[in-house]
């Protein structure tokens, strides 16, 4: 689930609980070129505040709008479409050809919002069924994400976990990648039980660990939501880590290092109880090649290769 939409959901509780009038707008269906995806989510307030996004463009204004003239959302869901017409579209901020079909509901307790959130923040998948007609919410547990579906009667959505990205090593690149992580909606875990390497760090929103990296790697459980990456130099910690991660289902496992070093890395790895399969995981080097040479260089390069591992897009070249 990404990250707007959480926090999409988080404010939408937290105004909820404070007694304000709050709306929540869902895209369902898009034609052409569109800004958001469909399930892309965003809250308003009475006072017209906003959390998440739908389209990026006046949209929202026009939203805003609605709702702080109590316009929207009545009792019931209702649906609004935008962009219809080139004039429309113009109007929104839309690009050429692009329409965007919303389910606009109002969000109160019985919404299962707070229910929702809870579930997420403790790592599960639920499903959220809409009932257009008389604007009942029901939650259940997803074994796995599905499509958005959508008709006259029903919306219902998948809702995933937010993303996790384990960072074994707390150096130099490690806070440039912790940073970039942050900007993009993940969660952020640092674990180096070397005392000198985490005592200066400072950034808000990272967890820190001391935990051996196995241990850490053991108690985390890494699954299709999270990357795990390791960023010390040494093998002695790294190796550690990608043992268990490497076992997991985990959407992404990286070592930083050289070529000849990586290659080092898979023949000590096969002296222990892992697969070829599981070893033909690791992804060594690390990151794309950007002809990166600084930290932060390298931290793109990084944060590169796992956005479009995350977004299932194909590498075809790494590394010259």
């Amino acid at each position: 689930m990404d990250s707007t939409d959480i926090e999409a959901l988080a404010a939408a509780v937290q105004w909820i609980s404070e007694g304000r009038r709050v709306m929540l707008a869902t895209v369902v269906h898009t034609w052409g070129s569109a800004p958001r995806p469909p399930g892309a989510m965003m809250a308003i307030r009475d006072d017209g505040h906003v959390k998440g996004s739908v389209s990026g463009g006046c949209i929202e204004d026009d939203l805003i709008r609605k709702v702080q003239q109590g316009a929207c959302p009545g009792p019931l869901p209702e649906t609004l479409v935008y962009g219809l017409t080139a004039d429309e579209a113009h109007r929104f901020g839309l690009p050429c050809g692009g329409t965007l079909q919303l389910v606009i509901e109002p969000a109160t307790p019985a919404s299962g919002l707070a229910e929702l959130l809870a579930a997420l923040r403790q790592g599960r998948l639920m499903q959220r069924r809409l009932d257009l007609l008389d604007g009942t919410v029901t939650l259940a547990p997803a074994d796995h994400a599905r499509a958005l579906q959508y008709d006259e009667r029903r919306l219902i959505t998948t809702h995933g976990p937010q993303f996790r990205l384990i960072i074994i090593g707390a150096a130099q690149v490690s806070r440039y990648v912790a940073n970039i992580a942050l900007s993009l909606g993940y969660q952020v875990i640092v674990c180096d039980p070397r005392e000198e390497y985490l005592d200066e760090w400072d950034i808000a929103g990272v967890q820190l660990s001391r935990e051996m990296p196995d241990d850490l790697i053991v108690r985390l459980r890494p699954d299709p939501h999270c990357a795990v990456l390791t960023l010390t130099h040494d093998p002695k910690l790294d190796d550690m880590a990608l043992l268990e991660a490497l076992k997991s289902p985990a959407m992404y496992v990286g070592a930083l290092g050289s070529r000849r070093n990586n290659e080092r890395r898979r023949e000590r790895l096969a002296l222990f109880d892992l697969a070829p399969a599981q070893i033909g995981k690791l992804r060594g080097p690390v990151g794309l090649y950007l002809g990166s040479r600084t930290p932060p260089e390298i931290a793109v390069s990084i944060m590169a290769e796992i956005t479009a591992v995350r977004n299932g897009v194909e590498i075809l070249q790494k590394y010259p």
